[in-house]
């Protein structure tokens, strides 16, 4: 039983860091041209940074993560930028305005304003 202990523990380590390198890669890759951020690559670091803070009690002798480790604040941090990635919610990009045609007219505009 021992052995199986030591066997997870390691294995939760290895995890926990792989999660948290992965989390720090995309951290670097998020920041774009310009001063903008990818909404892709910050919801994937907050659901691994959410992941690593789940994992870390299980880790014996680690050093918390090097952030802000509140789980409620990081699992919200993951759905907004979740619906900025996928533009949901608030993140739905404008509709185009719709313009009314007439294919008769040389011009297309339609005299009355209405279109087919």
């Amino acid at each position: 039983m021992d052995d199986l202990n030591a066997v997870r523990a390691q294995e939760y380590a290895k995890v926990y860091e792989e999660l948290l390198a992965a989390a720090a890669r995309l951290d670097m890759l998020r920041r774009l041209e310009g001063g903008s951020i990818d909404a892709h690559a910050t919801a994937a670091m907050h659901g691994l940074r959410f992941a690593a803070t789940i994992l870390w009690p299980t880790v014996p002798n680690t050093p918390p993560p090097g952030y802000r480790q509140d789980s409620e604040r990081l699992l919200q941090l993951a759905a907004n930028w979740r619906e900025a990635a996928l533009e949901l919610g608030e993140f739905v990009p404008p509709h185009p305005a719709l313009q009314l045609v007439c294919p008769s007219e040389p011009d297309g505009e339609c005299p009355t304003g209405k279109g087919r």
